[in-house]
């Protein structure tokens, strides 16, 4: 996966799901590929055939060799040196949203610092179709190894934006008429009795700490998830698959009638 967090203006990303996103997704960035040279399975060809494609250097290297550009970490015999990903905040985010379609999808996580739930959250949103994913700048996790390991490539393909003031932030897609709704284990409403078919925005806070205050005071409506056991709460990436698909259901159901009270 990924040493740096656009911090610098390359990065070393390893990891087939990840390497194989890059590729796809911006083979112009990539310098170089770096494939275990005792390893020809159909999944390594696939790379070595792709980069060799798009005019990118590859080298077959001994394993040791990969081990020492991954600094240990598991690398499953594929590594890349590429651009890093800009960095995109808020500007870009508006302009984004203004032009992918009539009821934006967006997920906002709020906090979230531990690298497993974030991966697996960008890869929940990601195969949710989200437009969106939005973090708070000083609060986040970086998209370190362990993120984008537990993204399985999402991390190269979901639009991800990074905002200074997440309240504000949330505020303006509110002025862009967007629904802004909140998970919370107090939310007034079950998530299944809103609609959430519209222009729509869906907040998820840290595990534990949940939504920060000034988050929390942006949402339109808040919402629970029923629980019917005797754990109280969902672990925070379970809970986002479970609200994202969710609005899923209910925004690809054409023939869908009330759902509830309004989020949208």
């Amino acid at each position: 996966m990924s040493k740096a967090d656009n911090a610098m203006d390359e990065e070393v990303i390893y990891g087939i799901h990840a390497v194989r996103a890059v590729l796809a997704e911006r083979p112009k960035h990539v310098f170089m590929l770096w494939v275990e040279a005792e390893r020809g399975d159909r999944r390594i060809q696939a790379l070595c055939e792709e980069a060799q494609a798009a005019g990118i250097s590859l080298r077959r290297v001994p394993r040791a060799k990969l081990d020492q550009l991954a600094e240990g970490e598991r690398h499953q015999g594929a590594v890349i040196r590429c651009q890093a990903r800009p960095l995109l905040g808020e500007n870009e985010l508006m302009g984004h949203l203004d032009a992918v379609r009539e009821s934006p999808f967006v997920l906002v996580l709020d906090g979230v610092q531990d690298p497993h739930n974030l991966g697996a959250c960008l890869r929940s949103a990601e195969a949710a179709g989200v437009d969106a994913v939005v973090v708070p700048h000083a609060h986040t996790a970086p998209l370190t190894a362990t993120v984008r390991r537990a993204a399985s490539g999402a991390a190269e393909t979901v639009p991800l934006f990074r905002v200074k003031n997440l309240a504000r932030s949330l505020d303006k897609l509110k002025e862009r008429g967007l629904w802004i709704v909140g998970l919370s284990d107090d939310g007034e409403k079950e998530l299944f009795a809103l609609d959430l078919r519209g222009p729509l925005v869906l907040v998820l806070g840290a595990e534990g700490a949940g939504m920060r205050r000034l988050t929390r005071e942006a949402c339109d409506f808040l919402a629970r998830i029923p629980m019917h056991g005797s754990v109280s709460s969902l672990n925070l990436s379970v809970a986002t698959g479970v609200t994202l698909f969710e609005a899923v259901r209910q925004r690809g159901a054409a023939d869908a009638g009330p759902q509830g009270e309004t989020a949208g």
